[in-house]
């Protein structure tokens, strides 16, 4: 996939870019799309308006994120944290994201923790969990 086929999940590149730095050399690519197999299992640990708990395969999981970029754009991602487990195998990481609910304009500020395994140096497996309490406060404000 090209750059310019990438420039529709710019309102999500901060979040990209800072899983891409985390995983470093452990994983190919230069996208984060690039990094996922093509059977990749993306299964958050929360109910999210409009995000499913399962997501299967790399093509789901882009038409996801598409969607996710027309309701929030996000802003910044910092304090990562990471930790690496299993020789490799495993990451960790930790990070906070701010951005903006675009439906409403209210900020968007979230804590996230994700579990990532890694086979054939490709993201396998997804398992996400965030402040939920943050993203209803911010999806329930009205203007």
């Amino acid at each position: 996939m090209t750059k310019k086929e990438y420039s529709t999940y710019a309102p999500v590149k901060p979040y990209f870019d800072l899983v891409r730095e985390a995983l470093g050399d452990l994983v190919d690519g230069d996208h984060f799309f690039d990094c996922v197999n093509e059977e990749t299992i993306y299964e958050v640990r929360y109910d999210f308006p409009g995000w499913p708990r399962i997501i299967k395969g790399r093509a789901e999981l882009m038409e996801s994120f598409r969607g996710y970029g027309k309701h929030i754009e996000l802003h910044s991602v910092d304090h990562l944290t990471k930790h690496v487990a299993d020789d490799g195998q495993v990451v960790v990481i930790e990070y906070d994201v701010h951005g903006t609910i675009l439906a409403s304009g209210v900020r968007y500020n979230n804590r996230f923790c994700s579990i990532i395994v890694l086979a054939n140096r490709q993201i396998a497996h997804w398992r996400d969990y965030m402040d939920s309490l943050a993203a209803w406060n911010a999806l329930s404000v009205t203007n």
